[in-house]
């Protein structure tokens, strides 16, 4: 069976070269298997037939029986259109084509019966149906093929244009049944279809594209989502194992006094729970003897460089250097000065690196590293370049890892002879059923507690009636010594999108807010990297009272002095940067603001985004809001990931068939962990079979 599954398309009936370079480019549908595996995305009931009469509604779907009675060319030859007059024993009902006219005259024959199927709209208070499907009735043929579910497939314009529209598919996809005699071979071990109660994989193939009722359908669905979902974890896990067995890790034995000094005496405040716990999982995977790959979430402000700091001190306690790459100078220079502030008091030896880096002290950095004097190096893409080497790199932090290419992490990855041990830190959390295959390769740490003494962010919702409202407040909240951040989508105006821009709100912040009573800065990713800094570190010293600027202040400004976000066109941003910008307050024991302020036509999805983000500050409850939103193939970092190619399964709708496979999939690696079992033979064929030319997802650098 697998052999023939295996035959090019061209090759079955109704196919032939030309159609299947279509489906090749259209669908990526090869060989037999390929259309096997396309699924319908829902399905009409057609297992009832309505006369004329029963029509009361344009908003579901009907299907007749009936002769043509009048069939007609209409309009001159540029507005030319077909009308078709269906009549059964209740009355009759017209059909409308705009397109194909000369096909269906000579395809419909007045006076003979017809099956139509479509969803009638009204013309002149009447109904009528465009362009329906329409085909001859024999009522042989149509007790065995009629009155049945059937399975609307995807299609195309390119399809369309050679008759594989939806119909034509479903028309290969029943011959292609025929041809294997409705017969496909198991796939699923006996023991895992009776634990789950699964239908088998020929009765769920069968009714996924031909249901013999409306029950079935879910079954069916639910035994090729679990199928494809089991696969996807055996690999993930598999992978990992793999890595784990054969990875030799640096072993970081020693707690010594670096570690000890900083934890009794340096810490700036105590540690949450969670942050102790995370470090527990980090030492233990240090002193395992493999490689450790850990993906630390956590929410803005929760803490996680502070983590970092500690382990990266336990690395130079074992004789390690250790290296922070960030994704902008803005944020390298923050951890840099943080990291700096916080080691003040003890003997180590820290450097920034990067683009702005002198070449003097670029050389100087070099030959620090190399003979091993320099313990910590934090730094963006500069870290790997192949001049930047390192005497002993045990312990590498990727911070914001979604910004970084797989190659760039992998240049940073291998600049030791045994792998440094990596820390992948993320503050944009991670849906639980992406955490589960996107990044199932990872070991997961997650911080879920904010620091003692943080206020969540009051956030609200304005629209430009509260724009004096909003000034007042601005004032208001400068006068007690707070600063303010303006964001906005655009920096200057763009006539295809109408957005308030960076520039006009600059200008009227200086009206609004003259000189010398207020000083107000602007920021930008167009500026010189030199200016940019300078604007920065004015905001950071107090010396401005609001900062102008678009999202390149989205992640790792920390100015605690900083109360308020105000967030212009707010409905343009996704979840996830609203959220990340909300971030940049609420990083002192003051009450901090968010305003969100929107225009008035707002999408259903816009203004969801906004309640949303009114409602809740849990970065999680957003990330997975944010999922069911976008879909994992926009999220940030996921497509890079390797989101995976799911063919009928869902990362947001599917979650109790993921948690399922995911234990499933981790009790089957327990006992065997290469399937060597003859129980698990067929996973393992399978696996096989899908091996080639898949990414290896088990490496996140």
């Amino acid at each position: 069976m697998q052999s023939l599954l295996e035959t090019n398309i061209t090759y079955l009936k109704g196919v032939g070269p030309k159609k299947a370079a279509v489906l090749k480019k259209e669908l990526g549908v090869i060989v037999f298997d390929d259309l096997l595996n396309y699924f319908p995305f829902r399905y009409v009931d057609k297992s009832r037939i309505y006369n004329v009469s029963d029509i009361v509604s344009g908003n579901t779907y009907f299907q007749l029986i009936g002769k043509i009675t009048n069939l007609e060319k209409v309009g001159d030859k540029r507005t030319r259109y077909i009308i078709a007059t269906l009549t059964d024993e209740t009355g009759s009902i017209d059909m409308v084509w705009f397109r194909g006219v000369q096909w269906v005259l000579n395809r419909f024959i007045p006076g003979k019966r017809y099956v139509v199927f479509g969803k009638p709209s009204v013309f002149k208070n009447k109904f009528n149906f465009v362009h329906p499907e329409i085909e001859d009735y024999d009522e042989e043929t149509f007790k065995i093929t009629g009155q049945r579910l059937e399975g609307i497939y995807s299609s195309t314009e390119k399809l369309k244009n050679i008759g594989l529209g939806a119909r034509g598919i479903s028309k290969l996809v029943n011959e292609l049944l025929s041809q294997c005699n409705n017969r496909f071979s198991e796939t699923l071990p006996n023991y895992i279809i009776s634990k789950y109660n699964l239908l088998g994989k020929q009765q769920a193939l069968v009714n996924i594209h031909f249901p013999s009722d409306s029950n079935i359908i879910k079954r069916a669905s639910d035994r090729l989502k679990f199928e494809e979902l089991l696969l996807v974890q055996l690999q993930i896990l598999g992978q990992r194992n793999s890595l784990n067995r054969k990875i030799v890790g640096q072993v970081f034995k020693l707690v010594g006094e670096s570690f000890n000094e900083f934890f009794n005496n340096q810490l700036p405040f105590s540690l949450t729970g969670a942050q102790k716990r995370v470090i527990k999982e980090i030492r233990a995977d240090m002193r395992g003897g493999f490689q450790m790959n850990r993906l630390l979430q956590g929410d803005v402000g929760s803490g996680k460089t502070l983590v970092a700091l500690m382990c990266m001190l336990l690395a130079l306690d074992n004789g390690f250097q250790s290296c922070i790459m960030a994704p902008t100078e803005i944020l390298a220079t923050q951890h840099y000065n943080s990291i700096k502030k916080m080691l003040s008091a003890m003997d180590i030896k820290m450097e920034l690196l990067t683009g702005s880096t002198k070449k003097k002290k670029r050389t100087e950095i070099h030959n620090s590293l190399v003979d091993g004097s320099l313990n910590l190096l934090i730094g963006t893409h500069a870290v790997i370049e192949d001049t930047v080497q390192f005497n002993n790199l045990g312990f590498v932090v990727i911070d914001e890892q979604h910004r970084f290419g797989v190659a760039q992490r992998a240049r940073l990855w291998r600049k030791n002879k045994i792998p440094p041990h990596v820390l992948v830190m993320t503050a944009t959390p991670i849906p639980r059923t992406l955490a589960m295959t996107v990044y199932g390769n990872l070991d997961i740490s997650v911080i879920d507690e904010l620091p003692p003494g943080r206020k969540p962010v009051t956030t609200s919702h304005l629209f430009e009636k509260s724009r004096l409202r909003v000034l007042g407040f601005m004032k208001d909240q400068i006068k007690q010594g707070r600063q303010i951040y303006i964001v906005y989508p655009l920096i200057r105006e763009s006539e295809k999108v109408d957005l308030k821009n960076l520039m006009d709100g600059y200008a009227n912040m200086l009206h609004d807010f003259p000189m010398p009573t207020y000083q107000v800065s602007v920021l930008h990713g167009r500026m010189k990297p030199e200016d940019k800094d300078f604007e920065m570190q004015r905001f950071v010293e107090g010396k401005t009272d609001i900062m102008v600027s678009t999202t390149v202040i989205e992640v790792g400004v920390d100015v605690p002095n900083a109360s308020v976000m105000i967030i212009e066109n707010s409905e343009r941003f996704g979840l996830s940067q609203l959220h990340q910008l909300r971030g940049r307050v609420g990083r002192g024991a003051d009450q901090s603001y968010c305003i969100l302020m929107s225009g008035y036509k707002l999408s259903s999805e816009g203004r969801k985004r906004l309640e949303i983000m009114v409602e809740t500050t849990d970065g999680f409850k957003i990330a997975e809001a944010d999922l069911k939103l976008r879909g994992p193939g926009d999220l940030q970092g996921t497509q890079q990931s390797g989101v995976l190619d799911l063919k009928i399964a869902s990362l947001v709708n599917d979650t109790e068939i993921i948690t399922a496979t995911r234990t499933m999939a981790e009790e089957i690696l327990l006992t065997d962990p290469t399937l060597s079992l003859t129980k698990n033979a067929l996973l393992r064929k399978q696996l096989e079979q899908i091996k080639k030319g898949k990414q290896n997802w088990g490496r996140i650098s």
